[in-house]
């Protein structure tokens, strides 16, 4: 599958409401949670006024010129949240584009763009049974609080 990884532009950020939808685990065979979840506070803080903030960057993935997935990080007291200088990691990818690499793709790249701002670590929460831990691991994520039933991780540049 052809993808380009770019900056998203600011005028596509409320898409990133479906992303962050589309973020959260959900186990097979179980009823979907309501799309309006995403209107918990606990929820919003990764994407209200995004672009207002100076830790907030966002990546997509473009397939056929329509939107496929995003990786974005801000420093907000979120799920993955372990200190006030670390700014965390949330990434989506519509269902028909998982499991074809496009992910780690955006990771890399976003790993590869706070590096170059300097930031020293990065960090994000994901559930133990999530298919995409594998997939942080690989890129060098490491577990650094382990809650019952998710991991926050950290990523050292």
């Amino acid at each position: 599958m052809k993808y380009i990884i770019r900056e998203m532009y600011p005028q596509e950020y409320p898409l990133l409401a479906e992303f962050l939808y589309e973020s959260i685990f959900q186990r097979e065979n179980e009823t979907p949670f309501p799309k309006t979840i995403i209107q918990n506070p606990e929820l919003q803080v990764y994407i209200q006024d995004f672009g207002t903030l100076k830790d907030d960057f966002c990546l997509c993935a473009e397939v056929d010129h329509k939107l496929a997935g995003a990786v974005w990080v801000r420093n907000v007291h979120g799920y993955g949240n372990i200190d006030d200088e670390t700014p965390e990691f949330a990434i989506s990818l519509f269902k028909e584009y998982r499991g074809c690499g496009i992910g780690t793709e955006l990771m890399r790249q976003m790993l590869e763009l706070l590096k170059e701002k300097g930031y020293e670590k990065v960090s994000l929460s994901v559930q133990k049974e999530n298919y995409a831990l594998r997939m942080y691991e690989s890129l060098g994520f490491k577990a650094v609080i382990d809650k019952d039933e998710e991991f926050i991780m950290e990523y050292r540049f």
